[in-house]
């Protein structure tokens, strides 16, 4: 996870490139998202935060976006299945 307050434009571009970087997450809510979601684009810099992978962000206690992962918010919403 990186903060956006602690790297540089630059090496962002370049990580979202190269593929380091495909998520974006708010940390005040724990929220991660697409990064050309509407929602997370208004997000101020300080709050956000990046992400190699969903795994990555689950693990840090972060939760789907219900804008642009609409189904996968969907899923963590309803939980596991009850028997």
């Amino acid at each position: 996870m990186w903060r956006h307050t602690e790297i540089t434009p630059g090496a962002l571009r370049m990580y979202i490139r190269n593929g380091r970087v495909l998520l974006a997450g708010n940390r005040q809510l724990k929220i991660y998202g697409q990064l050309r979601c509407a929602s997370g684009k208004r997000m101020k810099r300080e709050n956000r935060v990046f992400f190699a992978s969903v795994e990555e962000a689950r693990e840090a206690g972060f939760r789907p976006c219900g804008h642009c992962m609409k189904a996968e918010y969907i899923k963590w919403k309803n939980g596991p299945l009850r028997k």
